[in-house]
């Protein structure tokens, strides 16, 4: 027997016996028919992620829970797969480009495309590498992606099916709007963070009349499209002035003085000046009013041909210019401090607008029942527990979900246009065109949509895609899976729409129980970043302590729901207690 050497080199040892592991196919999923099953899929990684500490935790837990069940005789399957991160990929491939300077555009859709796919063969694997690394004993033979075939072909069958039920239609709205990624988000991609601004009071000049009439407005470079002012019906102040027109500062357009309930008598002068381009609650009321719809931003968030004197100027540009002109022409009667809340980009921090645009959605209703009603009678267990509520608060007061996005990397919208603008959905170009030649009666040239699917739609589609078509004994053995780890961030994001899709397609949950782990911070509290220089690198801590250390000691500061303060102190006892574990060993052989 050899001996084992007096110190312990956990580098040397894991690298050594991962590789034997996965050569020897140790961690492929057995499908023993006496056997219990127990499934995990983990949640996929962008493939433009390397590993940090949030992943240690998230994959720690789940590799705990899967050698249990491995240990303890059932067929165990832990899915191994990446995610195509639409917006956070493209972005990584612009700026790649721009270092040739070069667009996507001097490329075109295509060969822009070509260049992402190269992108990734080269940079996407570098997570699973490093996974390994982390000693996670995963399925590595079902690794999957979510743009390869099979998950392709889930994503346009659950499209038509959603489609021809009736739950998926386009429609014109009021979109958040991401000038930088130049797309649209859903209402919850988008962060909210206070800022502090300030609270502009603006005379607007009542036609044929003395009375001062102040506005008070946080945005005063989108009075430029107004349409409308609003006071409350109620208003002693104003209800004289109802039906009234105001000159508009700085443009000498008129425009009406309408009464909506809407408005808060308290809040500011109790005038709103509306903007239904500009915002969803002057969109609500403008529709209610008919007031014309005015968009005066560029796709960029930039001052457009409408805007006279201002147009080429950025928001920020646009803002300081008006403010001057308004001060200039005796329009500005006071500027006060106010913070409000401002939402941003949850990619890129841009500072997002609201937009008319037109855009794919899918009607919520009907689907969030269905996944409320699975977590209320406890089919679908959410620990710890207290989440419940904001879970069933988030569905109960669901909006529609905004599927489209305007960006080339992705799932591509099945969707045909013909030359009336006649709509085709169908899973493929030879299925549209067979739909086309039984509408005209004759063979026509089809377009496809531009717009690809939120990358939240494919993965909401993970737990039944990553295993195959109806049929197939990896989905027939292993769906509905046992336990899903992620962090509680994406509670709305991703579970409850697995939850929804599950139930839709397959007819039953996709998981019993949804462990939300908290976020790792720093010793102070903050949450890790590159900005703060406060995320360490990872696979240094590997190569200095060993990943079992490092695992052990996640595992062992990890309270139930709870954030986790990380200190590379803290994996000083971690790697006591292997070392521990290892002389042991040592004077048992």
């Amino acid at each position: 027997m050899t001996e084992l050497d007096k110190i312990y080199s956990p580098t040397e040892i894991e690298s050594k016996w991962y590789k034997t592991w996965e050569e020897n196919k140790y961690f492929r999923a057995t499908m023993d028919d006496e056997k219990p099953n127990y499934t995990i899929v983990m949640p996929p990684p962008n493939v433009t992620g390397v590993l940090h500490m949030g992943h240690v935790l998230n994959n720690s837990i789940q590799d705990t829970l899967i050698r249990w069940k491995r240990m303890s005789g059932y067929n165990t399957l832990w899915m191994p797969g990446t995610d195509h991160a639409g917006i956070a990929t493209q972005n990584r491939v612009e700026r790649k480009l721009a270092e040739d300077n070069l667009t996507r555009d001097d490329l075109g859709r295509d060969k822009f495309i070509e260049k992402v796919w190269e992108w990734k063969n080269e940079y996407g694997g570098i997570i699973t590498t490093q996974l390994r690394r982390l000693g996670a004993s995963l399925d590595w033979e079902k690794e999957r992606f979510t743009m390869d075939e099979g998950c392709s072909d889930s994503v346009k069958d659950m499209f038509v099916k959603l489609y021809n039920d009736g739950l998926i239609y386009q429609g014109e709205y009021m979109v958040n709007w991401c000038p930088q990624c130049g797309t649209a988000l859903a209402d919850d991609e988008v962060e909210h963070s206070e800022h502090k601004g300030h609270m502009w009071h603006i005379k607007y000049p009542i036609k044929d009349s003395n009375i001062e009439f102040v506005v008070a407005t946080t945005r005063p470079e989108t009075m430029i499209g107004d349409t409308g002012v609003a006071v409350n019906p109620n208003d002693e102040r104003y209800k004289d002035l109802i039906g009234k027109m105001v000159i508009l500062p700085l443009t000498g357009r008129e425009v009406p003085i309408i009464a909506d309930d809407y408005v808060d008598m308290e809040f500011g002068t109790g005038v709103v000046k509306m903007t239904p381009a500009h915002d969803p609650n002057d969109f609500e009321i403008g529709k209610r009013h008919n007031l014309e719809i005015m968009n005066i931003f560029t796709p960029d968030a930039k001052m457009n041909g409408l805007t006279g004197k201002y147009e080429g100027m950025t928001r920020e540009e646009a803002r300081i210019a008006v403010v001057a002109d308004l001060e200039e022409q005796g329009f500005m009667e006071k500027i006060e401090d106010y913070n409000n809340k401002v939402g941003g980009c949850y990619r890129c921090n841009t500072t997002i607008e609201s937009r008319i645009s037109n855009q794919w959605f899918v009607k919520m209703e009907s689907l969030a029942k269905d996944a409320l009603e699975v977590v209320y009678n406890g089919d679908v267990k959410i620990m710890p527990k207290r989440w419940e509520k904001v879970y069933y608060n988030w569905l109960e007061n669901i909006r529609d979900w905004c599927i489209s996005r305007q960006i080339w990397w992705g799932h591509r919208i099945p969707a045909y246009y013909g030359s009336d603008n006649h709509l085709f959905v169908a899973k493929s170009d030879e299925d549209a065109a067979a739909q086309a030649l039984a509408h005209y009666g004759k063979k026509v040239e089809l377009v496809q949509e531009t717009d690809v699917l939120d990358t939240w739609f494919s993965s909401a589609l993970w737990p039944f895609s990553t295993l195959g078509l109806p049929g197939n004994k990896d989905l027939e053995r292993f769906y509905p899976t046992n336990t899903l780890v992620t962090g509680a961030d994406i509670l709305f994001f991703w579970v409850a729409r697995m939850v929804m899709m599950g139930i839709y397609e397959m007819k039953e949950i996709p998981f019993e129980h949804v462990f939300l782990h908290g976020i790792v911070r720093d010793e102070q509290g903050r949450k890790m970043s590159k900005s703060l220089g406060n995320s360490p690198d990872t696979l240094e801590l590997i190569d200095r302590y060993g990943a079992d250390a490092i695992r052990f000691t996640m595992i062992y500061n990890t309270s139930q729901g709870q954030d986790v303060h990380f200190s590379e102190k803290l994996i000083e006892m971690g790697r006591n207690f292997s070392n521990k574990i290892w002389n042991v060993s040592r004077f048992v052989t």
